[in-house]
């Protein structure tokens, strides 16, 4: 499973991609206006840091438009991943780009019937938000096993599985049980990944055990 942290604060950025966990970035407009930095510099400078597909989305709903800003995303970086919106004016860029060559992560996913239609719009990636559904009363990580079993069905399609809305660490097991190929999350969701409390507890015992011995490794 592929790790991209949920966020457009570059210093999470630089700290997770020192670890080697990292796989790819997504932003979306909330992050990026919560940075307080502008979009493009912002984005290059992400890039620059991360070898993996880092999204950056159209701010447009129209086609035309939407057309014009995932050409200009698509060539701050050969990693930029053009995020859109699950609409039909959304699918319609995403084949057009796809065609082209430029990764696209097609987002803003509730059902599996739309995660067919950005299938067959050639997405590289598609983004259901398992959090937004579990809001609401809905099972969002039935979703996810929905579109990984359809997708399994269809082997010519490549687009990937990418969880998003993630909102505590068994989403992500959840997820990798299921078998999807990616999930997105906040920087504080990955790092509660590290903690068990025997972990800790085991660590400490270690530490004081050693101490008594009066040894030193240096």
């Amino acid at each position: 499973m592929k790790f991209f942290v949920d966020t457009a604060n570059i210093d999470d950025i630089r700290d997770l991609a020192s670890t080697g966990l990292l796989d790819g970035v997504t932003t979306n407009p909330s992050l990026v206006a919560k940075s307080g930095k502008q979009f493009i510099p912002l984005i290059e400078e992400i890039c620059s840091v991360v070898s993996g597909p880092v999204s950056a989305e159209v701010a447009a709903t129209d086609y035309e438009t939407m057309m014009k800003e995932g050409r200009k995303l698509a060539k701050i970086a050969k990693n930029i991943a053009v995020k859109v919106p699950l609409t039909p004016a959304g699918l319609k860029v995403c084949k057009n780009l796809s065609d082209d060559g430029t990764i696209v992560n097609v987002t803003l996913c509730f059902s599996p019937a739309q995660a067919i239609l950005a299938a067959k719009a050639g997405a590289a990636f598609i983004s259901p938000f398992v959090g937004r559904l579990d809001d609401i009363a809905q099972d969002g990580m039935q979703l996810i096993a929905d579109i990984v079993q359809i997708y399994e069905n269809y082997p010519q399609w490549d687009t990937e599985v990418l969880v998003a809305s993630v909102r505590h660490p068994m989403h992500i097991v959840d997820s990798a049980k299921m078998g999807a190929h990616v999930v997105t999350c906040p920087p504080d969701v990955i790092k509660k990944l590290y903690s068990h409390p025997l972990t800790d507890k085991g660590l400490t015992a270690f530490v004081e055990d050693w101490k008594k011995t009066g040894q030193s490794i240096l």
